[in-house]
């Protein structure tokens, strides 16, 4: 019986491992292979090259400007998408009625590609788009939105904030939910304004759901690549080249894959490792002030 069991469970878990195997595991021991080795793609000719390829990326200029990039996406998107995810869940769970109504429609730009996305905002801020048309005719304002640094990096941010946010606000939403609204009444009771009752009550009882959406944000902050493709290709001027714009540049247009892969282990590796000291970093925060 317990054997039969055992047969049972791995059919079941099958399918997944057969998955993973295919297209995880054996990409990334591909990826290690490549990555001691100077492939470009074009040649048959493979020749192991040791740990050159970390060296030649660790000491790039390219390669640090990229990663000073995306940790830049990192400190303008996350806040970003907290802020808008937050509103939106405070505004969807204050409503008396079309709850649901009114979340699928802040949820489905989530649904849809990074590309259309992309050519959504690129056709608002285009030269001769209503925006900028009215902008000119009535202030004077010949705006390049894309074609600054600042500009362009807050734009790209604030898309994937607003593309993200529903799927945000849903679980911040499910917090909410949970939060025993007798709480409230006697915070009121006591005096409590709103914003005090929002820090002291909302933003302690809310802090698992907030926990995940920031380390959520942090990973899509790091995996940021098609609508930076889309919108600018890395520019202007390399301003918004981040690391996944680098390997991919590396890879498909310089067709160094072992130098591209070198990159990718390493972006990878800096990516779980910020993860984890974020995660950590929150849990003191949340010790700290008693909210766990």
């Amino acid at each position: 019986m317990k054997r039969r069991n055992n047969k049972l469970g791995w059919s079941f878990t099958s399918p997944y491992l057969i998955f993973t195997a295919i297209f995880f595991l054996v990409p990334l021991v591909w990826s290690i292979w490549l990555s001691v080795t100077d492939w470009n793609m074009m040649s048959p000719e493979i020749n192991f090259v040791g740990f050159d390829n970390f060296i030649k990326a660790f000491t790039s200029p390219a390669v640090q400007a990229a990663f000073f990039v995306t940790y830049k996406f990192l400190i303008v998107f996350v806040p970003m998408a907290l802020i808008i995810s937050m509103i939106v869940a405070v505004l969807v769970n204050g409503l008396p009625k079309f709850k649901g109504l009114y979340l699928v429609a802040f949820f489905l730009p989530y649904l849809s590609s990074g590309v259309v996305t992309s050519l959504i905002v690129q056709g608002l801020l285009s030269y001769n788009s209503a925006l900028n048309v009215f902008l000119r005719g009535h202030f004077g304002w010949d705006i390049d939105w894309l074609g600054t640094p600042m500009s362009a990096l807050v734009i790209i941010s604030l898309m994937i904030a607003w593309k993200m946010s529903g799927y945000y606000a849903l679980i911040l939403i499910s917090g909410l939910a949970s939060i025993n609204h007798e709480i409230y009444e006697a915070a009121a009771m006591d005096g409590s304004g709103r914003f005090r009752t929002f820090w002291k009550v909302t933003v302690p009882m809310l802090y698992p759901a907030l926990f995940t959406v920031i380390v959520l944000a942090v990973g899509v902050s790091f995996g940021i690549f098609t609508e930076v493709y889309q919108l600018t290709g890395g520019g202007p001027n390399f301003a918004t080249n981040t690391w996944q714009m680098e390997i991919f540049n590396q890879a498909f247009v310089n067709l160094n894959s072992g130098y591209a892969s070198a990159i990718s282990l390493m972006a990878a590796t800096v990516t779980f490792a910020s993860i984890g000291v974020i995660k950590k970093m929150l849990e003191k925060w949340g010790q700290r002030n008693g909210w766990t």
